[in-house]
């Protein structure tokens, strides 16, 4: 290309370009209210923002036309040099004076991008803009609210700290005459939750032990989260002693280490158990008894052949019949009834069979016996002998003739 071709072309250019110039600027001279302009943000205040639209003097967004929720400073809306799309809302040429809102370009734009966003089932993410009753407001080109019970999939009880946080909602409800806008941020994390369900299920094992938080108390147990997915803790399987309500044992938000008793994947069911992590009482009675202990108990049952004394939350050893008294009885119940505290003694303990023998009788003394008469204490069936007087070196041992030999002789 020569030299002069290469200026011709540049004059040409900058001919377009002055052409240009003159329509965009005839068309800022023909500006009336509602119109549509494009301008550069040259200056921020406080309160307001100053935009170069090409007019014969700059424009004005007030603070209030800057967003559809409520900010603090201009400057939490644009920055200077920043390309802004905005709306002529009121213009006076005598006073110089140009009012432009980038609010209503942003909203009429969010309307139909949350339409489609809805109907598409899109992920959104939105920052919080305020904390307020019921729920939070949240910057989508509008002004929109997430209620308290959309934020989380657990109650929330203080949402203090949520404001500037970045939420991924879904739409839930729009009502453009009523400048409505619901979103939930819980339905986004209940679908993932479901999507992962069974990649964690299928993680977990029986025997497992896991620590988990306390989710929710009911009548017949607690459900714990042990990693994004609930387990239940049977109330019989909360402690190793009885147990009426499970509030008795844990309260939500509880950490607490459980044991894996069951898995369904099928039904996404899993069985915990927090007492299966604890020393079981038998183990308890084991290392807080020994054999030969006198310690205290309460009769729970009274049976034919004894009586059956728990010593130890859990843990009941049977007293026989014959270790409740020194004296013959027939039935326990002459000597207990059932509740009565007792002193027993510790005979044996087995663990592993998880039985204790005790003995009652053992911790009392016996009763002492009565003397008895002489002849009371001879043996049955023989008679005490008489006092005899023998002569002088005579003893007792007589032959049958000595002692009857003149009766004898008749007969001879």
């Amino acid at each position: 290309m020569s030299e002069e071709t290469k200026v011709e072309q540049f004059e040409q250019e900058n001919q377009q370009a002055e052409v240009t110039q003159e329509q965009s600027m005839g068309d800022v001279a023909a500006l009336k209210r509602g119109d549509l302009v494009k301008g550069k943000i040259v200056k921020v205040d406080n309160d307001q923002a100053y935009v170069d639209i090409g007019y014969k003097y700059d424009g004005v967004i007030p603070l209030r036309e800057l967003s559809s929720v409520q900010l603090e400073d201009a400057s939490q809306g644009v920055q200077v040099g920043q390309e802004v799309e905005l709306r002529v809302v009121r213009l006076n040429d005598a006073k110089e004076e140009l009012v432009l809102s980038k609010r209503a370009v942003d909203s009429e734009k969010a309307w139909e991008k949350l339409a489609a966003d809805m109907e598409n089932k899109t992920i959104l993410e939105a920052t919080v803009a305020e904390v307020v009753k019921g729920g939070l407001v949240v910057d989508v080109g509008l002004r929109g609210f997430v209620p308290a019970s959309m934020v989380e999939r657990h109650f929330v009880e203080d949402f203090s700290d949520y404001k500037g946080r970045t939420l991924r909602l879904r739409v839930k409800e729009m009502d453009r005459e009523k400048n409505k806008v619901i979103l939930s941020q819980k339905d986004v994390l209940d679908e993932e939750f479901e999507a992962n369900k069974k990649n964690i299920i299928a993680g977990i094992s029986v025997g497992q032990e896991l620590t988990g938080t306390v989710q929710r108390l009911t009548q017949f147990g607690a459900f714990i989260d042990i990693g994004g997915v609930d387990g239940l803790v049977h109330i019989s399987e909360m402690a190793w002693h009885h147990v009426e309500t499970p509030s008795e044992v844990v309260k939500e938000g509880d950490q607490v280490k459980v044991q894996v008793l069951k898995v369904d994947p099928e039904n996404e069911r899993i069985s915990l158990s927090i007492k299966a992590t604890q020393p079981g009482p038998w183990q308890q009675a084991a290392d807080k008894f020994k054999v030969g202990d006198i310690i205290t108990g309460t009769v729970k049952r009274l049976v034919p052949f004894g009586a059956f004394v728990e010593v130890f939350p859990g843990v009941e050893g049977l007293v026989h019949i014959s270790q409740i008294a020194h004296r013959h009885i027939g039935t326990p119940h002459e000597v207990l009834k059932e509740g009565q505290e007792v002193n027993v003694k510790v005979l044996d303990i087995n663990v592993d069979e998880k039985r204790i023998s005790l003995s009652i009788k053992e911790t009392e003394e016996a009763p002492a016996q009565e003397a008895k008469p002489e002849k009371e204490r001879a043996p049955r069936g023989r008679e005490p002998k008489e006092h005899v007087d023998l002569p002088p070196n005579q003893s007792l041992t007589m032959t049958l003739g000595e002692r009857f030999g003149d009766k004898l002789s008749k007969f001879k």
